[in-house]
């Protein structure tokens, strides 16, 4: 399958579950999914688990990622670190199309203590079927860009 149709998912330990019917619904949609884990519940740091997800879709190994963590907030960050990457966190299915639709984000990242399961697949089903407009937010999007 191309890295097209490949999708990277990771979380931290707060996240294994909600991540794991994440990682199915989206087999069910069609995607490869990339699952890196992590799959014990021993506290683990969701930097690493962001960051990895990241190097996978800068890389181009995957297309997107989504990502999770108990707010979404912390793994986001990590993710943003690497260039090239554009994650937003989510809670509203409104905003999951729209970091698609106007800022081409290619990470996704949900709180799994903010949003039940129910809400999450809405939310990863609105950013998957979003896509991005380009036009003007091309430009804005060009701005936001590291330039090193």
């Amino acid at each position: 399958m191309t890295a097209s149709k490949r999708i990277v998912l990771s979380s931290d330990h707060a996240a294994i579950a909600l991540r794991q019917a994440i990682a199915a619904h989206v087999a069910e949609k069609g995607w490869e999914v990339v699952d890196i884990g992590p799959t014990t519940p021993e506290s683990t740091h969701y930097p690493l688990h962001g960051h990895a997800a990241a190097e996978k879709v800068a890389s181009g190994d995957c297309a997107l990622g989504i990502i999770l963590c108990g707010t979404g907030q912390g793994i986001m960050m990590a993710a943003n670190k690497v260039p090239g990457i554009r994650c937003g966190v989510c809670s509203d299915t409104f905003s999951a199309r729209m970091i698609r639709q106007h800022n081409d984000a290619n990470i996704l990242s949900i709180g799994a203590r903010v949003v039940g399961e129910g809400l999450a697949l809405d939310i990863v089903d609105a950013y998957l079927d979003a896509e991005f407009e380009g036009g003007r937010h091309a430009t804005r999007v060009e701005m936001i860009e590291p330039t090193d």
